[in-house]
């Protein structure tokens, strides 16, 4: 015959060990709870998880734009491109858009351009954003394949200043997305920054 009082003892011995399971279980569970949330929760926290290309050779960009000619990011060495990932269901890309509307009228000389990477958007929501708001510049919407990825974009409104050598020199990033003034401070300091050193940016 057991021992009630040993019994008793077994059980309040189970108890802690219990506890702790049920404690890591619904941490692994809150856990688990928020990946899903991040992968599939609002998109302006964060859709894409990928490697910063900053410092890097630039990732091609390659494809047809919304007036159907070819943009190759090959074909502009030797200016300075602005990659900026754009939705039209971004508040901070609307908010931004006239600044580089602003920016590419600026550099309509060809120093400079910009260059659209619509993201998660439908080329026709795009198109009319475009003709409604202005920007006579490249820009590529529906099947952009994996150059968000590439570029480690991680939200939109994001920004990457390309060299002249093809490098990914810089990356902006802010809700209220980019100015015309940021960009241009930005291409200065790192042309000084490279006449400084003797090389070409």
């Amino acid at each position: 015959m057991s021992d009630p009082a040993l019994a008793d003892t077994g059980r309040r011995r189970l108890r802690p060990r219990r506890s702790v399971a049920l404690v890591a279980l619904a941490v692994s569970i809150a856990v688990a709870v928020l990946v899903i949330f991040l992968a599939l929760g609002d998109p302006q926290r964060g859709a894409l998880i990928g490697r910063s290309a900053v410092g890097q050779p630039a990732p091609p960009i390659l494809g047809v734009t919304l007036t159907g000619d070819v943009f190759d990011l090959d074909d502009h060495r030797g200016r300075w491109v602005v990659v900026n990932f754009f939705a039209t269901w971004c508040p901070g890309c609307i908010t931004e858009h006239p600044e580089l509307v602003t920016f590419s009228e600026r550099h309509a000389a060809g120093d400079a351009i910009v260059v659209t990477v619509a993201f998660d958007d439908s080329p026709e929501a795009v198109r009319g954003f475009f003709e409604r708001a202005g920007g006579d510049w490249p820009v590529l919407a529906g099947d952009v394949g994996s150059v968000p990825v590439d570029y480690g974009v991680t939200a939109v409104p994001e920004t990457y200043i390309v060299s002249p050598r093809g490098y990914v020199v810089d990356k902006l990033v802010g809700a209220s997305g980019v100015t015309a003034d940021q960009l241009d401070a930005r291409i200065s300091a790192l042309e000084a920054l490279d006449d400084a050193a003797g090389t070409a940016p």
